[in-house]
């Protein structure tokens, strides 16, 4: 009797646990070594993301800040170089982050949900392409290292977030 009931409370768990859907996923780390390590992470809890500013020289990106709702992230990077600023329509996310890299980052692309390319940097160096592993999840945050330039990024995928008041 007792292994009866056991098996029945084993089968209940395992169905719910298939039930429960996985949404989060993580791309990266692409690029080189060095750098200082810095995550967004807490920084998604301010909204989804909403605007990208990226400095780039004519080798590398430079720095990186990200907009999240209506806060902008703390800045990484070095200051050299042109800042590059460009703002989400209401709604619209981050689906697909591309670039190249060598020791360092050298080109970013974020490619939207709106069919838009927000491209940074130049053409030259190791590919890679970061999507996210789960149906209908977004970009909802950044990490990796940094010092002068942004040494190497991660991408950090999820569910957009169901309400967000201040977006």
């Amino acid at each position: 009797m007792l292994t009866v009931a056991f098996l029945a409370l084993l089968c209940a768990s395992a169905s719910a646990n298939a039930i429960q859907a996985r949404s989060s996923s993580y791309s990266g780390e692409y690029g080189g070594g060095g750098g200082k390590r810095f995550s967004h992470s807490s920084n998604q809890l301010d909204g989804p993301i909403t605007a990208l500013r990226v400095r780039v020289n004519n080798y590398f990106i430079v720095g990186l800040q990200v907009r999240y709702g209506t806060q902008w992230s703390d800045y990484v990077g070095g200051r050299s170089g042109d800042l590059e600023e460009i703002f989400l329509h209401p709604g619209e996310s981050v689906i697909q982050v591309s670039g190249k890299y060598k020791w360092y980052l050298k080109k970013l692309v974020f490619v939207t949900d709106k069919g838009r390319y927000l491209a940074f940097g130049k053409d030259s160096g190791t590919s890679f392409n970061a999507v996210p592993l789960h149906p209908n999840t977004v970009l909802r945050f950044i990490s990796g290292r940094s010092g002068s330039v942004i040494d190497a990024i991660g991408l950090h995928w999820d569910v957009y977030p169901s309400s967000c008041s201040s977006c």
